[in-house]
């Protein structure tokens, strides 16, 4: 064998070496961000996986936008947290994690409440507690006032009172054309007081790779686009029946939404973490016993 042939056949091989090291470690980081595979039902025609662990009263908790159940709730400790006392449910949002990703904007909003709604006829629950963080915690309010009669109480948390105003239907297509165009979550980082600065190469990359090979990109942007249809009226919060609770950081973009909430939603009561920003305050103990309290306050006691 010549020495020509010898480096075009070591060639080849070191490529399809680092094809293989590369799908190993796609497959590694796929496993790490979107934890091990739990359970899936159909709802309306989109299949929807979810985690339930633990006994008892039931808790759901819906995730924020582009952070699925896993990094949401499993990574931070809080679903093995609270399945110490309550059945914990923990579903991936349509367009997220291991769920089904439709493209069409009409398949969000709206749906993205009924999904849990959907969820809790399959497990054949009367009712339950819904945590919702920041997206979450949106569409946890949009319950409330859809489905009231389905909640123990719920606990919006990292979020506020999304008004039905064209600046915020203008800012939902801001954030989907960032995405299609992998320029990045930039606009949704200044919405919500986090840095938003030029990224660096490597950053760059890692952006890439989530985008093509975790999120789908135009699943992500088509959840942006009809973040419109999960807005509330000033009227349909001074109606609201349920037990709300709003946790929010000090530093957190989104306070002012959470102040305006609490100024006009009947029945909610605010909590401000002083020091914290968006990316800290659900993984922080002042979070978690906070929820804890909530939650023990309206549960239903048990028969004597």
């Amino acid at each position: 064998m010549n020495r020509r042939k010898k480096w075009y056949i070591a060639g080849i091989g070191g490529v399809l070496g680092l094809v293989l090291i590369s799908g190993v470690l796609l497959a590694a980081a796929w496993y790490s961000l979107s934890g091990s595979e739990g359970q899936y039902f159909d709802s309306a025609g989109v299949r929807i996986h979810y985690i339930d662990e633990g006994q008892g009263v039931p808790v759901v908790l819906v995730h924020g936008f582009a952070v699925p159940a896993h990094l949401q709730w499993r990574k931070p400790g809080l679903i093995a947290a609270l399945a110490k006392d309550y059945r914990v449910i923990a579903p991936d949002n349509r367009g997220h994690g291991r769920s089904d990703k439709p493209h069409d904007p009409g398949q969000y909003g709206v749906q993205m409440a009924e999904d849990v709604v959907r969820l809790l006829d399959h497990l054949h629950i009367d009712k339950a507690h819904i945590i919702g963080y920041s997206m979450g915690g949106f569409i946890t309010l949009k319950l409330a006032v859809l489905h009231p009669e389905r909640l123990l109480s719920a606990a919006a948390c990292g979020a506020g009172w999304l008004q039905p105003t064209e600046e915020n239907r203008e800012f939902g297509e801001t954030v989907a054309r960032a995405i299609e165009t992998r320029t990045g979550f930039g606009p949704l980082l200044r919405r919500l007081g986090l840095p938003d600065r030029p990224m660096t190469f490597w950053e760059k990359a890692v952006l890439h790779l989530v985008f093509n090979f975790y999120h789908d990109p135009k699943a992500l942007a088509a959840v942006s686009r009809a973040s419109s249809q999960i807005t509330l009226t000033e009227a349909e919060l001074r109606a609201n029946t349920v037990p709300v609770l709003t946790i929010i950081g000090g530093k957190d973009g989104l306070l002012p939404e959470a102040e305006a909430l609490a100024a006009v939603m009947a029945n909610h009561r605010l909590v401000v973490l002083e020091g914290k920003n968006h990316n800290n305050t659900d993984v922080s103990t002042e979070f978690l016993a906070d929820l804890r309290h909530f939650l023990a306050a309206h549960t239903p006691a048990k028969p004597q």
